[in-house]
């Protein structure tokens, strides 16, 4: 999991026949916003004549991203590679007749960037899975283990498949949700993949077969409790390309991504080609800006560890590995004077990144009869900040350490 937790920051791709009409994938049809008839219609429309997986790559590259993933099949079953398990694909049953998979994966790594396939466990257009549309199933499980049992051994053709094409580093599965560990054979998928590659790993949607954690668009308030996680969100409200433009601004993401990152986790940030394979400019402008400030801010967030506790510091922390150096992250773009609390050691340089300025402190309320550490406060002159958040570099005289007692003769 080293490479993982290292990471930090991974780009999310939902590409698939949805983006012909931008509706929800797969999601419009179960919720009946439309037929699954006209859904599958947009098969003809699904073109990728201006797929370039080298520029998504590129851009990719560009915004700091160290691990990509892809959606392979989402829910409505239409793969986006020449499965041999039926013949809804992109290669056979629409316009584009492309594999959309194996030459991203090939640009991804041409990049030293991991690359991850997304993969949905339920199948809705297939006639042997139990469920199809929202109030309504095909059959029950108990009632059919015959039928079961042949779309178990569909859709765990398509994992071996996808297990010997591109040999994901990452497996990032949906819909685990409609049937047990035991109905999914999990421990057996887990087997099957790492057999292949041993080094591969695994998201939380594996019925407790997992890896890690990934929660989906909400970010939690305190640290959560999983050695590893990830939080996957949109760059507007939607996964796939779709007629929202209710885009997140570049400071908004950056602060997002800060705050996952400080909190011990990383953000999964999704984008949605269009139909042609092109990816919106909202998009591009997001990935590009939050490369730039990487640029600029980098050291503090990859290769971290998660900060110090809240009520140290108004905002966001991350950690050298060795310990001695502590990074401060200021949202507002006019921070004015900052407040440390509870720290024994000793200051021996604060800079900021990006510029390299030198910035002097204060400690007050130091009692010499007490161990208990002074206040640091920090001036951050308006012309030192960065436009989106500024980083400030602590360098301390050894590795953190907190005072965590109630200010009384400690």
């Amino acid at each position: 999991m080293q490479w993982f937790a290292d990471a930090k920051l991974g780009i999310f791709i939902h590409e698939g026949i949805y983006a012909v009409n931008g509706i929800d994938e797969s999601w419009s049809f179960y919720n009946k916003k439309i037929s699954h008839a006209d859904y599958m219609k947009q098969l003809g429309g699904f073109t990728l004549k201006n797929y370039s997986p080298a520029l998504w790559a590129d851009l990719i590259k560009e915004s700091g991203a160290r691990y990509a993933v892809i959606t392979t099949k989402h829910h409505d079953g239409v793969a986006m590679y020449d499965t041999r398990m039926n013949s809804l694909s992109s290669v056979k049953a629409t316009p584009a007749k492309k594999d959309l998979i194996k030459p991203f994966c090939e640009e991804l790594r041409k990049r030293d960037i991991k690359c991850g396939a997304y993969f949905s466990l339920i199948d809705w257009s297939n006639i042997d899975y139990p469920g199809f549309i929202k109030d309504s199933s095909r059959y029950s499980i108990q009632n059919d283990y015959a039928r079961w049992g042949r779309f178990q051994h569909f859709f765990q053709g398509q994992i071996k498949e996808i297990s010997e094409q591109f040999n994901p580093d990452l497996w990032w599965f949906d819909g685990d949700w409609e049937h047990t560990a035991e109905e999914w054979q999990s421990e057996k998928i887990r087997h099957l993949i790492l057999t292949k590659n041993p080094k591969a790993i695994i998201n939380g949607r594996l019925q407790g077969y997992g890896d890690y954690a990934t929660p989906e668009q909400n970010f939690p308030v305190f640290r959560p409790a999983y050695n590893w996680w990830e939080l996957c969100m949109t760059t507007n409200d939607n996964w796939g390309y779709h007629h929202d433009n209710n885009w997140k601004t570049p400071y908004e993401v950056i602060t997002i991504f800060v705050d996952a990152v400080a909190n011990g986790g990383n953000l999964l940030l999704d984008m949605g080609p269009k139909e042609d394979g092109t990816i919106p400019d909202e998009q591009i402008n997001v990935l590009k800006e939050l490369g730039a400030w990487n640029k600029r801010n980098g050291e503090a967030i990859f290769n971290t560890i998660g900060g110090i506790p809240q009520g140290h510091f108004y905002g966001p922390t991350t950690i050298s590995k060795d310990s001695t150096t502590l990074f401060l992250f200021v949202h507002s773009k006019s921070p004015g004077t900052l407040m440390l609390k509870g720290l024994y050691n000793k200051i021996q340089e604060i800079t900021v990144l990006g510029s390299g300025r030198k910035l002097a402190h204060k400690i007050v309320g130091k009692i010499s009869w007490s161990s208990v550490p002074g206040l640091v406060y920090i001036d951050v002159p308006d012309n030192a900040a960065d436009k989106y958040v500024t980083v400030l570099k602590l360098k301390l005289d050894g590795p953190v350490k907190l005072y965590k007692g109630k200010g009384g003769f400690d």
